[in-house]
């Protein structure tokens, strides 16, 4: 199959693009190094050292004997070129990462703000108008990496259904009703995440109106950073964001602990999320790509994630197996303290999914990868200072 990968040089994309390689696709990357260049911005790196996407890509070809493709371009502004571009390679896949994902990130400054949502839906847009613009409505399966943060984290008694919600409406004088399915009700927590709710709403629209086939794909919080394809060679190494910007939960506990630094806790810890290893986000991805919807079907939405867990839980977890102290800081977000967290993620299970779990061996061997490269750590990038609001000016 002939798959493009929009924003392939990052955390998720890069080992997606690998592992799609390997599985005996035509893979394609079109990327604008922004995830680089934000690096730069924030004064900090990689755990990892990530080498350059043009020396990547020939390390895999010579190991694999697999060529991936590669294309400088901003999709979110260069609308013409990613419109010829597609009408050239026609694929028969794409799979779009190409967004701003960290809530922190979209939360910094107005600036920050404004940037996550010029890119994140002219990028969405730009690929749907696209796909009509060059008639590939019924060739193409469109592939979006969304988020469980579109739901909101509230604590409900039922389980969080596959992106679709049965409702009844009922007239104004309550004499008439009828049932039908809505889109889950979304309640977003950050720029980042309403960017993502207003996906949804692009995809509802151009699957009604053309027909295009998209798959949505709810991701949980990502854990882990190597897969077995990044694993073949130390120039293939995945990224491993520890800083407060961009760093996962897990990852910046586990990073935390190789470097002796205190399991930095926002708030009382009592945030249940969804969690997903990156090797399961690669195996999601294949799945959603081999089994795309129908024509005329609508859009089809999978719950991404494999387990849920509260924050605080897994902080003692790392604790006991590093005996590293656990130090309860300032929640800079606006949400609550503590929730419960039930989710349906029965479609993707479907599908032959057999899910990586939390391990103490997994646990180790990412524990061992911080130790092996702690000292590319600056410790100032740890903490998160992205506020969710601003706070009162002081008093004179």
């Amino acid at each position: 199959m002939r798959i493009v990968i929009l924003g392939g040089d990052g955390f998720c994309g890069w080992p997606t693009s690998l592992y799609l390689s390997r599985r005996g696709h035509e893979v394609h990357i079109l990327d604008n190094f922004i995830r680089r260049r934000q690096d730069r911005e924030l004064g900090v790196e990689s755990l990892t050292p990530i080498r350059p996407l043009e020396e990547r890509l020939q390390v895999w070809q010579t190991l694999s004997k697999r060529r991936i493709g590669f294309t400088a371009m901003d999709i979110a502004k260069d609308y013409e070129p990613f419109l010829n571009f597609l009408g050239r390679w026609r694929p028969q896949a794409i799979v779009h990462f190409a967004e701003q994902r960290s809530a922190p990130y979209s939360m910094k400054s107005p600036w920050h703000k404004r940037y996550t949502v010029d890119n994140n839906l002219n990028a969405t847009h730009n690929v749907l108008c696209a796909l009509v613009e060059c008639g590939l409505e019924a060739h193409c399966h469109l592939v979006h990496l969304g988020t469980m943060g579109v739901y909101g984290y509230k604590t409900s008694r039922f389980q969080l259904p596959e992106g679709y919600q049965k409702v009844k409406l009922v007239s104004p004088d309550c004499e008439e009703s009828e049932e039908t399915e809505i889109l889950y009700p979304a309640d977003p927590g950050s720029i980042y995440h309403l960017t993502k709710t207003q996906d949804q709403l692009f995809f509802y629209y151009y699957n009604k109106n053309d027909g295009l086939r998209i798959t949505d794909l709810h991701q949980g919080v990502v854990w882990g950073t190597e897969t077995a394809e990044t694993q073949l060679d130390e120039r293939l190494i995945n990224r491993f964001d520890y800083d407060g910007d961009f760093g996962t939960v897990l990852n910046r506990f586990l990073m935390q602990a190789a470097v002796g630094h205190p399991l930095t806790v926002h708030g009382t810890g009592g945030q249940t999320r969804a969690f997903i290893h990156i090797r399961d986000t690669v195996r999601c991805i294949e799945l959603a790509v081999d089994h795309p919807p129908a024509l005329g079907e609508r859009v089809r939405v999978f719950n991404q994630t494999t387990e849920t867990h509260r924050v605080r839980d897994l902080a003692r977890l790392i604790h006991t197996l590093t005996d590293i102290p656990v130090a309860f800081v300032d929640n800079p977000r606006n949400e609550q303290a503590e929730n419960e967290l039930r989710v349906v993620n029965q479609g993707l299970r479907n599908l032959g999914l057999e899910p990586v779990t939390l391990s103490a061996g997994l646990l180790e061997e990412i524990r061992g990868s911080a130790r092996k490269y702690r000292d590319r750590c600056d410790p100032a990038k740890i903490l998160c200072r992205s506020r969710w609001r601003r706070l009162p000016e002081p008093e004179t």
